[in-house]
């Protein structure tokens, strides 16, 4: 919790206060999942140590919770989607219309979220789980009610972003994508150069930009919530509605968790970003003004 809570804060603090000492044209699904891991951090982590203090949770906290936990995870896939399609077509989140579209995205992430988990909530299906050291999902009545909200919610909040995910990395990862076929390069100055001995380094713009750690955030969710799947598949597979083994449900909790403190872990293995974090933290008045080159459009005549 600590891990997540301090990590995040420093990852926004950075992208807001520094965000001319590093590229980072994707900025906006950047945002949306670092306020996604803050508010898992803030909340649902909380939320565990307190239910683990107290044996349990009470109602009305016990449903926001649930709610709350499936929002987050839902963002969160989204905005990674979002960051593969947006790193995959090399456009800027700074257009007026696609700011538009990236906003209208990150936004339907989020309240598709909202609104499949505040289903069990309307009906009835919450109560807690010591394995999972919060409220979630019981089912005691109806399979089909069970199959048909996991298949639906799975469809629409995980297995469509999973694919788009997919597609966008193997298209990114074998270079067949708009942007590699543009010419566009950007290069940044380093931090510690002078005006009379800046140096100019052109390099791809996928490398520059702080869009080179998307593989990385791919597996790390993908490694994390890995268990919550398998649990929810085994919950399928159970005619009389039995929940997933015990230790299962648990590690499911704990790598969700665990995902929301690797990423700014992630973040900051950027060099540029690195960079500037470190002199926010370490420096108390801003670093001298210097031009930076945040593009290069090379056209063939």
């Amino acid at each position: 919790m600590v891990m997540g809570v301090v990590g995040n804060c420093l990852v926004l603090l950075v992208k807001v206060m520094c965000r001319g000492q590093f590229c980072c044209h994707y900025w906006l699904p950047f945002i949306s999942l670092t306020l996604s891991d803050l508010g898992c951090s803030l909340l649902i982590i909380s939320g565990s140590l307190l239910a683990m203090l107290t044996e349990g949770q009470r109602s009305p906290w016990c449903e926001i919770v649930s709610l709350l936990k499936f929002a987050f995870i839902t963002s969160s896939i989204g905005s990674i989607a979002i960051l593969c399609v947006q790193r995959l077509i090399g456009m800027a989140s700074t257009g007026s219309a696609l700011f538009v579209v990236m906003a209208t995205a990150c936004l339907a992430s989020w309240m598709t979220g909202l609104v499949f988990g505040s289903i069990p909530v309307i009906y009835g299906w919450i109560r807690y789980d010591p394995a999972e050291m919060l409220c979630a999902v019981f089912w005691e009545s109806s399979y089909s009610d069970m199959l048909v909200y996991i298949l639906s919610a799975f469809l629409i909040c995980i297995f469509l972003p999973f694919l788009l995910i997919i597609f966008c990395s193997l298209m990114s990862a074998t270079g067949s994508h708009p942007s590699s076929k543009r010419g566009i390069l950007s290069g940044c100055l380093p931090m510690n150069s002078t005006r009379t001995q800046a140096k100019i380094s052109l390099i791809d713009d996928n490398e520059a930009d702080l869009s080179a750690v998307t593989p990385l955030l791919v597996a790390s969710y993908m490694f994390c919530y890995t268990p919550f799947v398998v649990a929810e598949l085994i919950l399928l597979r159970r005619l009389d509605l039995s929940p997933a083994p015990y230790w299962l449900r648990t590690l499911s909790s704990v790598m969700s968790y665990l995902d929301c403190c690797l990423n700014p872990l992630i973040y900051w293995s950027h060099q540029n970003f690195r960079v500037a974090g470190l002199a926010l933290l370490w420096t108390n008045r801003k670093p001298p003004s210097e031009p930076v080159l945040t593009a290069v459009t090379i056209h063939e005549l």
